[in-house]
């Protein structure tokens, strides 16, 4: 019994040995790994940004192309309340009528009512639809004219990525020297000019 226990303390010994030459010998190679990327040169990328905000507010095509939004949101509640008007006055009609009208034009002046209103929610969903569409296509058309902008402005400059930036990003720093808003704006409004 007491051989035995010898055995396993020299074994145990043996063991311990074995791991901190392992140890060792692996903290040496991390380290002659670390010491060779070290001295690799690193490839830093470059990035740029622009200020959405200075863009809706500079670039005279966004400008041009929101007041035509505003218009024709404009034209499109006109067009509404002159039905609601409309409306109204054909409704003003029945109350005059009131008491005085038979019973088959007071179904009728209901079946008419329900259809008003029916074709008054029609046309105002329609109107909505055609609206949203078009701003749809204004945004994607200015989104497009800005990318394809910093596409031939990036043959120049060379940039990995071009952020925007907008109070709403998550971008917690930036630094302003990267900052190529009025780069974006000068070329945007110079090629909305020549057209």
């Amino acid at each position: 019994m007491k051989n035995i226990s010898t055995i396993i303390s020299f074994i145990c010994l043996v063991l311990i040995g074995v791991l901190f030459y392992l140890f060792y010998n692996h903290a040496e190679q991390m380290n002659a790994i670390s010491k060779k990327t070290d001295k690799q040169p690193t490839n830093a990328f470059k990035i740029a940004y622009f200020e959405m905000d200075s863009i809706e507010a500079h670039y005279n095509y966004f400008k041009d192309a929101l007041g035509q939004l505003k218009e024709k949101e404009t034209a499109m509640n006109s067009k509404l309340a002159k039905i609601t008007q409309q409306n109204q006055g054909r409704i003003l009609e029945w109350q005059k009528k009131g008491s005085s009208m038979t019973q088959a034009e007071s179904q009728q002046a209901q079946q008419e009512y329900a259809q008003m209103q029916q074709d008054f929610l029609s046309e105002k969903q329609k109107m909505q639809d055609e609206l949203a569409k078009n701003n749809a296509d204004v945004m994607t058309d200015i989104k497009n004219k800005i990318e394809n902008f910093l596409k031939d402005y990036n043959k120049q400059m060379n940039f990995e990525f071009i952020f925007s930036y907008d109070p709403t990003t998550f971008i917690f720093y930036k630094d302003s020297t990267l900052n190529i808003t009025g780069d974006v704006i000068a070329g945007l409004n110079a090629g909305y000019k020549k057209k």
